[in-house]
């Protein structure tokens, strides 16, 4: 059981960082970016060239977050500059992914990293974790890792966060203040892009192998964990990020409940589609009520 909810825990924190993302282009920017099911396993795919070179883990992370920033601009700039629609542009850059991260790994669909060393396993962290707190290490970097990405928080209070929140309400309003609305959308997607990839990264590192199709249905299980996060803890007690954060290890809690109980491990997807569909429905149930009352 201990095992279990480590295990829970570890992948709820990883999926959080991505969620927050998720959360960038879902709830502030209303973009439906479908590229974030590529710019997770990009993510991983760096880390993957990085860490089988010998670079450093956590320069790994900082490249795996830049490299999906690039990302997430190319995605903005196809719709803003090139006026394609946003869920189209996401796409295309979805298709396009899939093949620069094989390209990137050298052409491999699944590359092992257990040989070298990562964020979670390497002389310093051995060094600095004492044998009482091994079992737990993981999940106390991934937990640290993620909380540096909640500086999202920080940037949200900005002059520029606060334009990021503007053109998501009304770009109108943003243009009417002399500001370049199509550019503070590509910073939101780089951003939100930035942190998908970090997950990639950080999941890479955790389960030790690049997989290509490790990206697929992250839209979903971001969706998902910013759904859950946003609706049952709504209100103002505490940060909508937060929420997300939690909503994320709710949402992994499930899946890992739903495994646990005897559903087969091949049935994950399924699993995901119906959670999904469930957590869809009650929460345009919430909002009909609302509505009426």
């Amino acid at each position: 059981m201990e095992q279990l909810i480590i295990g829970v825990f570890e992948q709820g924190f990883i999926y959080a960082i991505m969620a927050l993302g998720v959360y960038i282009t879902y709830k502030i920017l209303d973009f439906p970016d479908l590229s974030v099911d590529s710019t997770f396993p990009l993510g991983a795919a760096v880390t993957t060239v990085m860490l089988s070179s010998g670079k450093n883990p956590l320069l790994a992370l900082i490249a795996a977050t830049a490299a999906g920033a690039i990302a997430g601009m190319v995605t903005g700039i196809i719709h803003v500059k090139f006026k394609v629609r946003d869920l189209l542009s996401g796409i295309i850059v979805m298709t396009g992914l899939y093949t620069l991260n094989l390209r990137i790994v050298g052409g491999s669909a699944n590359v092992p990293l257990f040989n070298y060393k990562s964020v979670f396993d390497n002389d310093f962290i051995n060094g600095i974790f004492p044998e009482a707190l091994a079992p737990y290490k993981t999940v106390i970097i991934i937990f640290i890792i993620m909380i540096i990405a909640k500086i999202l928080d920080l940037y949200l209070k900005t002059k520029s966060g606060y334009l990021l929140r503007a053109v998501g309400d009304n770009e109108t309003i943003v243009t009417s203040l002399a500001k370049d609305s199509g550019f503070v959308k590509i910073v939101g997607l780089a951003i939100s892009n930035g942190l998908v990839a970090l997950a990639g990264s950080v999941m890479c590192q955790q389960q030790r192998f690049f997989e290509i199709s490790m990206g697929t249905g992250t839209i979903v299980i971001g969706l998902a964990s910013v759904i859950i996060g946003t609706n049952v803890f709504k209100g103002n007690l505490i940060k909508a990020t937060t929420a997300v954060v939690i909503g994320s290890v709710i949402y992994k809690a499930c899946v890992a409940i739903a495994i646990e109980v005897g559903l087969p491990a091949t049935d994950l997807k399924l699993i995901t589609a119906v959670l999904f569909l469930i957590i869809l429905i009650i929460s345009m149930d919430r909002k009909k009520k609302v509505k009426k009352a």
